[in-house]
């Protein structure tokens, strides 16, 4: 069975500057981001808490939202989830197959034609060869990107890369999906169909954590959710309240 069990999850990023007391200064005064503080060993060097002391757990069947301003560690507990960042302490534990539907330059190569980078994401993702031969032409026939997946992407536009990432990584559903916002890739008619093969993915995934501004999105996806503050959860609950509690929070 899928689950996901963070305990006490802490990540602090490094900030090397001379001037990083005016850093710092700008960034306590901007309401935004998690905390902040000075190297111990320098004043230098300012740490950012990405996150501080994170408990949280997932079980199966559950569809959880994360809720906050700008910088309150949504798109960071993301990716620690995904494995993209290790804690700096606590213990993260994933039960299934996790898939970031986010940062979509992740295991591609710019240099790399559009069908060698199906197998690169697929591999990034967890596929075996054998499973992403056996999905190539479909993946290639929903891209819609023809000829132009024999190019190198660095001759894709942002649409075209978005197109070819989202048709790797929904080629077969995960336990585990990691999605933050909406998924932007392209022109209306596309994304039409996008959308319409999200819905049928949501729906075999075990366990959806979603990051978003979109309260419409959050409710529509996700009956829980978790509030985050400055890299900590401050409230986890149904989702209709979680958004009041978000509301007020704002409102100061």
């Amino acid at each position: 069975m899928s689950s996901i069990d963070l305990h006490s999850v802490s990540v602090s990023f490094p900030i090397y500057s001379a001037s990083s007391r005016s850093l710092k200064n700008r960034l306590l005064s901007a309401r935004t981001g998690g905390s902040i503080r000075t190297a111990e060993h320098s004043n230098k060097i300012t740490i950012v808490e990405a996150l501080k002391e994170v408990d949280l757990h997932i079980e199966q069947g559950e569809r959880v939202g994360l809720v906050g301003h700008n910088g309150a560690g949504k798109t960071t507990l993301l990716r620690v989830l995904a494995g993209i960042y290790e804690p700096n302490s606590g213990s993260v534990q994933i039960r299934g197959r996790a898939v970031p539907l986010f940062d979509i330059s992740l295991g591609m190569d710019p240099e790399s034609t559009g069908y060698e980078n199906i197998t690169l994401r697929g591999l990034f993702l967890g596929l075996s060869r054998r499973e992403i031969r056996a999905r190539i032409d479909d993946i290639a026939e929903f891209t819609e990107l023809g000829d132009f997946l024999d190019l190198p992407i660095r001759t894709y536009s942002t649409g075209m890369k978005m197109r070819l990432a989202f048709a790797v990584s929904t080629s077969v559903a995960p336990e585990i999906l990691l999605l933050d916002e909406g998924i932007g890739t392209g022109d209306a008619a596309f994304l039409e169909k996008a959308n319409k093969r999200l819905e049928e993915f949501t729906r075999q995934v075990d366990i959806i954590v979603l990051s978003s501004h979109s309260e419409a999105l959050v409710q529509s996806m996700c009956p829980k959710s978790v509030l985050m503050e400055h890299g900590r959860v401050i409230a986890a609950g149904d989702t209709p309240s979680i958004l009041e509690q978000y509301r007020k929070l704002r409102a100061g």
